[in-house]
């Protein structure tokens, strides 16, 4: 079982960016050193949701001179508000500088302040990034002297003549990582031999207490696909030793009841930070076609707890993920940043590494990967 780090830190106004910015390298350095096998960064803008966000290619290139071992991955890469060329040219880039070691989540995106922030309608996200992605697939390989790919989807448009440079250092070009929620989304995983995000809930409702119900029902489709697309072994051991679920906050500690009571205190400011944000993002639904039709349960819900947050003592923490390793998930990735980078916060976060790396990593590692 592989175990990645999520920069999910956020900052509460201007005056924090750069302190919210340096706490986030140097965990990324921390996670690294204490054997977390990627770093996994978002795609968010304008909200003070993690200030790096705003451009996460640019952030890994970053991070690429310092993390020699790591992979990298995007959680999620909102297609619909990167233009096709520079969205390719700048995973090649990448490709190309982490030797390979970089796993790009793709979707439509959930948040409508963003999109009114590129121009694009909330309600067209979808046909946008299925769009998009097809352009990329074909620019990724084109030749320099075939015809040239022109495209023109009403929101993106351009003409490459020649070739998208530099090549990709991947066969083909970086592993795209779709979450499969829809059947379409699972078999373009499948079908290329690329990991997925599996999802632990089914919209409209986002939260609940039986996560495993979603996990199982998701991973069981991508992986029944996946196996039957006939790649060699070796493809669909990487794409599944890299099936990724998420949760947004993971919270470790010597007990738990230690865990619980810190774990109320986290997601309390986190709360607060995710209220302030829902008063902006409110003006940007004053559109009807910018309006979301699903809504995220209070983090102090038990359907949010039980949805997305792993916390508890190390051994309830492994105790929690053992049937995910039985079912076959290969990567845990761990929000341990969750909410307001605080000096507490941080404390709070190093902690769970701690404990992650000295007592739950090895024991799900056990045996080799």
């Amino acid at each position: 079982m592989r175990f990645s780090t999520f920069l999910n830190a956020r900052s509460m106004g201007p005056e924090q960016d750069r302190a919210v910015m340096l706490g986030m390298i140097d965990h990324a350095e921390r996670a690294e050193a204490a054997g977390f096998d990627a770093v996994f960064l978002p795609d968010h803008h304008f909200t003070g949701y993690m200030p790096m966000a705003s451009d996460p290619f640019m952030f890994a290139a970053y991070l690429a001179s310092r993390l020699k071992r790591v992979h990298f991955g995007f959680s999620v890469t909102t297609v619909p508000l990167h233009h096709p060329v520079r969205f390719v040219e700048r995973i090649n880039i990448l490709d190309q500088l982490t030797q390979g070691r970089i796993l790009v989540g793709v979707g439509s995106g959930t948040t409508p302040e963003e999109m009114i922030g590129f121009g694009v309608n909330y309600k067209e996200a979808s046909r946008l990034a299925e769009e998009n992605l097809a352009i990329a697939e074909t620019l990724w390989a084109k030749a320099p002297h075939d015809a040239p790919v022109t495209f023109d989807n009403g929101h993106y448009k351009g003409e490459v003549v020649q070739r998208i440079a530099p090549v990709a250092y991947s066969a083909g070009h970086a592993k795209l990582m779709p979450v499969a929620m829809k059947e379409s989304s699972a078999r373009r995983a499948a079908d290329h031999g690329w990991p997925a995000f599996i999802p632990a809930f089914t919209p409209p409702r986002i939260g609940g207490t039986e996560p495993m119900v979603h996990v199982r029902k998701y991973f069981t489709a991508y992986r029944d696909m996946l196996m039957a697309a006939g790649h060699p072994s070796d493809v669909v051991a990487d794409a599944l030793s890299w099936s990724t679920h998420t949760y947004q906050c993971v919270h470790v500690a010597e007990t738990d009841a230690q865990a619980r009571r810190e774990l109320e205190d986290i997601l309390t400011v986190y709360q607060e930070a995710v209220d302030r944000e829902a008063a902006f993002n409110a003006k940007a639904e004053a559109t009807e076609a910018n309006k979301k039709t699903d809504r995220t349960p209070n983090a102090l819900t038990e359907d949010w707890i039980g949805t997305w947050c792993l916390y508890g003592s190390p051994e309830t923490v492994i105790e929690h993920l053992r049937p995910y390793q039985e079912l076959g998930i290969g990567n845990i990735l761990c929000g341990m940043l969750t909410g307001p980078l605080t000096e507490q916060r941080m404390a709070y976060a190093n902690q769970t590494l701690d404990l992650m790396a000295r007592k739950v990593i090895p024991a799900l590692r056990e045996g080799g990967r």
